[in-house]
């Protein structure tokens, strides 16, 4: 489990993170989300004791990291997989932090295993693609057979098979009651992974949840309803239940702020035919965007060309 009460992190004038209080619980996947500069990298350092908090506490497991007795064996953290020695092999990597730590050498083996490394194990690191030194991270984090695991972007760089191993790692370890916290730019894939998120801009925490629960908070209720009769049906909905709608052509109408079953209730009530009665749920791409539309620090402006076709 992390718990963070009142963490902050000022560089000087700039405040990083701004006084945020949040529980990451185990036997769950949580997604960390925000734009660039939102303080989540920072959050991460500072879970780990990399970076000293300004005020307020953070604890892993009910001690601060800096605490633990063996930190790898309750914390594994992946926050930069080009932190290793480019002229060391996977292999010396591992053997080195298991040494160093008192992890038994069968370990070292399991992992890479586990990893996928088995055929670049003895390669040096220098010569590793982004996506095997992503997975050498993860090895790094998995070492010590951690209770609570910390992943920065653990799937950048990853092709579609490596990105699919990381979703069902992470959820299997969370199946089995430990801790996964992760950050990804990928919305769809967190969408996949995460069972809970928790949204950061500006340093603040906007929003945390249930992923559904989050899009949903930000997501208009949309039904598209398909009918020979759509003229008729779009009057029925404005005028008894309140309902906005939206045409599309060919007997499409788009209804929003009541539910399918209102729809489906309406229409059956004056015999209406339905060719199509399906609830359109927002995606967590649209939410995030939402969220987060008046949180971004680094924002792009459109180029002359982009105007000129505007």
């Amino acid at each position: 489990m992390i718990e963070a009460q009142d963490l902050t992190k000022r560089y000087g004038s700039k405040t990083a993170v701004d006084a945020v209080s949040f529980t990451v619980e185990p036997g769950t996947v949580t997604g960390f989300l925000g734009p660039n500069g939102a303080g989540k990298s920072t959050t991460m350092r500072m879970i780990v004791g990399l970076d000293r908090p300004t005020a307020g506490s953070v604890s892993v497991n009910g001690k601060r990291y800096a605490n633990h007795h063996s930190p790898l064996n309750e914390v594994g953290v992946l926050l930069d997989a080009k932190a290793v020695h480019s002229g060391r092999t996977a292999r010396s990597h591992l053997r080195t932090m298991a040494a160093t730590h008192g992890i038994p050498a069968k370990r070292v083996d399991e992992v890479i295993d586990m990893t996928g490394l088995s055929g670049v194990a003895r390669k040096r690191v220098g010569g590793f693609s982004l996506g095997m030194g992503q997975r050498l991270g993860i090895a790094s984090a998995m070492l010590g057979d951690p209770k609570t695991l910390i992943l920065d972007e653990p799937v950048n760089g990853l092709d579609p098979e490596g990105v699919q191993w990381v979703r069902q790692l992470v959820k299997y370890l969370a199946g089995e009651g430990r801790t996964i916290f992760l950050s990804s730019h990928l919305m769809s894939e967190m969408a996949l992974t995460a069972d809970r998120l928790l949204v950061i801009g500006r340093g603040r925490i906007i929003t945390s949840g249930p992923v559904q629960d989050v899009i949903d908070s930000v997501s208009r209720t949309t039904v598209r309803v398909r009918s020979p009769q759509a003229s008729e049906l779009a009057e029925l909905l404005r005028s008894s239940g309140g309902a906005t709608i939206t045409p599309g052509g060919d007997g499409v109408l788009d209804v929003h702020d009541v539910t399918a079953e209102q729809v489906g209730e309406t229409a059956a009530a004056r015999g209406i035919v339905l060719h199509e009665l399906t609830p359109q749920r927002g995606s967590l791409e649209e939410a995030y965007m939402t969220l987060t539309q008046d949180e971004v620090e680094f924002r792009s402006e459109p180029t002359g060309d982009q105007e000129a076709n505007r």
